[in-house]
């Protein structure tokens, strides 16, 4: 299983000891790890498709002090997709408005006709950046139709609607920065937690330092701006539980392309 961290805050936080406890679950998520710092002014993405405790440019990265009030991390144990560069999290793109969304995942994808044609214009082959080319490209079919997504409201509910289409028989925990707001969902119970105080909200797949954590409901998704949930939607019926069956053919399929 993957692991997801989120950082939202109305302050910049020093992140260090933060990030440095989360990279530190790397042996058992080996396959890969990244960073996305999404406050700086060039939106800073840092990945490797190593383990991090591995990680020289991980190291002196953390080295230095990093602040921020919004990010995203992610720690790859692969599923789909082999482990290289392309395949590694987060993954991320621009609108037609220039809006750069940012997307880490933990999960996997069993049915989606939606994402198949995704296939053909992804770099690398995870089910998770198809996610993400399904989201911008029907962000853009809504502004196309001169919809307003500049109302957080509005842009939320298209994000719900298009999560809810792809949920069913599959597990999607995403962590999701598009440039303004980060949202959160998760439908499998117990793998994905947070810790809020001072207008600051930290969600992590385990609970991390001695903060006070709680499960993040599941099965709805929430939206987060500078710390604080501006946006809840309404729970749907579509749970996750692990199937080693359903685990094992996926495998067989993708073996077999």
């Amino acid at each position: 299983m993957c692991e997801l961290l989120g950082i939202t805050s109305r302050e910049k936080l020093y992140a260090n000891d933060l990030l440095r406890e989360f990279f530190g679950h790397s042996d058992l998520q080996p396959d890969g790890w990244g960073l996305a710092i999404l406050d700086s002014a060039g939106k800073e993405i840092h990945k490797e498709p190593i383990e991090a405790s591995r990680s020289r440019k991980l190291k002196e990265l953390l080295e230095n002090r990093i602040c921020t009030g919004r990010a995203i991390a992610h720690i790859r144990k692969a599923t789909i997709g082999s482990i290289d560069d392309y395949n590694t999290h987060p993954f991320s793109g621009k609108d037609i408005t220039g809006r750069i969304w940012t997307l880490v995942h933990n999960g996997t994808v069993f049915e989606a006709e939606q994402l198949h044609k995704y296939v053909y214009y992804q770099q690398g082959s995870t089910d998770s950046e198809r996610i993400l080319l399904y989201i911008i490209d029907k962000v853009n079919r809504y502004i196309n139709l001169d919809s307003d997504l500049s109302d957080i409201n509005i842009r939320a509910s298209l994000i719900e609607k298009l999560i809810l289409d792809i949920v069913p028989r599959n597990k999607l925990n995403l962590l999701i920065d598009d440039g303004e707001y980060l949202y959160a969902h998760k439908n499998e119970a117990g793998t994905l937690f947070f810790c809020e105080e001072n207008a600051t909200t930290i969600l992590s797949t385990k609970p991390l330092n001695n903060g006070t954590w709680k499960e993040l409901p599941e099965n709805r998704l929430f939206v987060y701006k500078d710390g604080s949930i501006i946006y809840e939607g309404v729970r749907h019926e579509h749970s996750y539980a692990h199937d080693d069956e359903r685990m094992k053919t996926l495998y067989m399929e993708y073996a077999a392309l």
